[in-house]
């Protein structure tokens, strides 16, 4: 699918075409000077910038850019009514309508798991935190800052959680009364099953909570199915907004249950809710202009199908990718069928010119950003499948993966054989 058209920016009025001889001097290569050979015209979004093959922030579409050029006054009643639109809209996505509510919050994704934590487990309450990479992590070192007890069972990061352990951690101790787990683990594109985690939780009789931050929008998560307390997702992944909107889906009981329980006041949901329910505004300075670009990144999710749509351009993204990069010789570190249709981590290769910081900087300039591994375990680099990307540009990043590694003279891309 084709979801953005030409991937080369236009020429600016005035300017010079890139000699094949003489170096040009590119505001991207923070003040170097390209060699001759490197002197191409790089690819770019129809803004002018680099496509981010990223885990977000995200290449978002014109549209989504322009909803941001206006002002609306936070208490201002058309703004009022985007919000109520943009909560029900959340609330479609997982079918919540009739049992669960939607907060939003001010801030990154982090801030709004925090808020979960902090909220939904008490004071008096204990957390056992599902861990297969860097986000699970995250959850456990937010609880020692919030003063909230917690237990981690730990996987390694290629490796999805396994609901029989869990089960059998749950039967253990009685003093867990919730469980938190990661949907989606980036730190290695990992999909974790959160509906089996979702039935051995609820079989226990404890309450999940789900950060699916890096996957909601993507993968269907049906709340009439799926028994969990809260789930927090935000603004710049699957849905393609701008950064700066946290939002919280949590069953309206388990929500009214956590009053008086928030470890800070910006942080505190039911407060939010209460507040929000009662006038429709924010207790705080909203991100008025991020707002305006999810509610237009909403309106394109549901033109392009819902979860159905969204996913399946994801897909292909990532078919295109994982196919293309196996024809190079690359390997990847998951096997098809634990992988996500996110982010995929790819091994470092073995030829000894290969350096990730040179390959990443010439990709850039050729206008495509990719990502750093965050593995504990092996060497590693990570390119994404989610934004406004189709199958136009991960060709086009292909083609310049290809250039690339002929410039660095890179032969060998496998993973050495003994990881």
């Amino acid at each position: 699918m084709d979801v953005m058209g030409p991937a080369t920016a236009p020429q600016r009025p005035g300017s010079k075409s890139p000699s094949q001889t003489e170096a040009l001097a590119d505001p991207a290569l923070n003040g170097e000077t390209a060699l001759p050979h490197e002197t191409v015209q790089p690819a770019a979004s129809p803004t002018g910038d680099p496509w981010l093959l990223t885990p977000g922030p995200l290449t978002t579409s014109p549209t989504v850019k322009e909803a941001m050029l206006h002002d609306l006054g936070s208490r201002d009643k058309d703004f009022i009514a985007i919000n109520r639109r943009l909560r029900d809209r959340l609330l479609h996505i997982i079918h919540g309508q009739d049992s669960h509510v939607c907060v939003p919050l001010q801030g990154s994704g982090t801030f709004v798991v925090e808020a979960m934590l902090g909220c939904f487990v008490p004071k008096d309450g204990k957390v056992l935190i599902l861990v297969n990479g860097a986000y699970g992590n995250r959850m456990a070192k937010i609880c020692v800052y919030n003063g909230r007890s917690a237990v981690v069972v730990e996987w390694p990061e290629g490796q999805p959680v396994d609901p029989s352990i869990l089960a059998e951690r749950l039967a253990a101790d009685p003093t867990i009364t919730h469980v938190a787990a990661v949907h989606c683990e980036t730190t290695a594109g990992i999909l974790n099953p959160i509906e089996e985690i979702a039935r051995v939780t609820a079989d226990a009789g404890r309450r999940l909570l789900i950060d699916a931050m890096s996957i909601f929008g993507a993968i269907e998560l049906d709340a009439r199915r799926v028994p969990f307390d809260a789930l927090v997702a935000s603004s710049n992944k699957c849905l393609e907004g701008a950064p700066g909107i946290g939002f919280c889906l949590a069953r309206q009981g388990a929500l009214e249950e956590t009053c008086g329980n928030a470890p800070a006041l910006s942080l505190d949901l039911y407060d939010q809710w209460v507040c929000m329910e009662g006038n429709g505004q924010w207790r705080f300075t909203p991100p008025t202009h991020a707002i305006l670009a999810f509610d237009q990144a909403l309106t394109e999710y549901e033109a392009e199908g819902g979860v159905a749509g969204r996913s399946g351009r994801y897909q292909e993204n990532l078919e295109i990718l994982l196919s293309g990069m196996r024809d190079l010789g690359f390997d990847t570190l998951l096997p098809d069928d634990l992988q996500a249709p996110i982010i995929v981590t790819f091994h470092n290769p073995v030829d000894p010119a290969f350096v990730f910081e040179e390959f990443y900087d010439r990709l850039r300039r050729r206008g495509y950003v990719i990502y750093p591994g965050k593995l504990t375990v092996a060497e590693s680099f990570r390119i994404g499948c989610i934004g406004r990307l189709g199958k136009t540009e991960m060709e086009g990043a292909l083609a310049a993966i290809r250039d690339t590694l002929a410039e660095m003279g890179v032969k060998r891309c496998h993973k050495r054989r003994d990881i």
